[in-house]
């Protein structure tokens, strides 16, 4: 048996279609057209692509774009300054601070300073107690990002038992919250889970967000299990780096039902449920109905 692959990069652009419907039809019937900030500290390589790739992409659903690119040098006083700002802004529903920070810079500070309401990241402390309370929250975009696959892969998850390989904030926790919200039973395992094969074995659907190359192979898996494939890895290649995932690949797709590439699986999911999460907010920022298949 050979594994189906989760084309993420088709289902990006699938999202990204429907955000695209939704804006249009924001300004047609009530003159709104909303607004995603963005503000790089730095000259980070990774994050400066990261950057332009996200405006680009907003600007393309109808969205206004605000960049703001501050050097690394920049005061805690002036980035908290320009958030009160932004939180202030009619024309921005939504707020990304760029991670990572220069290293002078508090990143829990400056992210617990942006409304939560227009925290489209997800990681304000306000709505990290929401989604872990059940209540209405903004999701982060990567975990929001693998539901919506597994969902369009599997249809209901309620009763699969689903396993999270890795604890991290901005992945590991909040997916396991986003899969016990659609009722899986769910074991969260990282780096000092005993037998952590075994814990693999029982689960219908994995998750792996660990950061480490290729780190789980095929044997670990149930046959037909639903993977998905977080992580982002450059190894040596023949002549230059090459990217791979926390799943030995060719060994996973011999036993698993449905699996992610990388690239092309999780990576395009993130920026197009941010351009999500701008048109959740900005629809609950003016009392309106939220687009259906765009929330968790």
């Amino acid at each position: 048996m050979t594994a189906k692959t989760i084309d993420g990069k088709a289902f990006a652009a699938e999202v990204r279609a429907k955000v695209a419907e939704h804006v249009a039809r924001l300004k047609e019937e009530h003159g709104i057209t909303p607004g995603l900030a963005v503000v790089l500290v730095g000259e980070d390589p990774a994050s400066q692509v990261y950057v332009r790739s996200k405006g680009k992409q907003t600007v393309e659903v109808g969205m206004a774009s605000f960049e703001h690119k501050l050097p690394a040098e920049t005061e805690e006083a002036d980035l908290v300054a320009l958030i009160d700002q932004l939180n202030a802004d009619p024309e921005v529903h939504g707020i990304l601070v760029q991670l990572p920070l220069p290293s002078h810079l508090n990143e829990d500070l400056v992210i617990n300073r942006i409304d939560p309401a227009k925290d489209v990241d997800g990681f304000h402390i306000s709505n990290v107690g929401r989604l872990a309370t059940g209540q209405k929250a903004m999701v982060p975009c990567t975990p929001l990002g693998c539901l919506m696959l597994l969902r369009e892969e599997l249809g209901s998850l309620s009763g699969r038992d689903a396993v999270v390989i890795g604890r991290s904030n901005i992945v590991g926790k909040p997916m396991a919250q986003l899969l016990l919200g659609d009722s899986c039973t769910v074991t969260i395992a990282h780096s000092r889970t005993k037998d952590l094969a075994e814990v693999v074995r029982r689960a219908d659907i994995v998750v792996a967000a660990v950061g480490r190359p290729e780190m789980v192979p095929g044997d670990w898996l149930k046959p037909g299990a639903t993977v998905i494939d977080v992580g982002i890895n450059r190894v040596p290649g023949d002549k230059k780096p090459r990217l791979v995932g926390d799943v030995e690949f060719a060994s996973a797709r011999e036993v698993a039902g449905a699996i992610t590439p990388v690239p092309g699986g999780v990576g395009p999911m993130t920026i197009a449920c941010l351009l999500a999460n701008t048109i959740t907010a900005c629809c609950r920022a003016n009392g309106l109905i939220e687009p259906e298949g765009l929330t968790a």
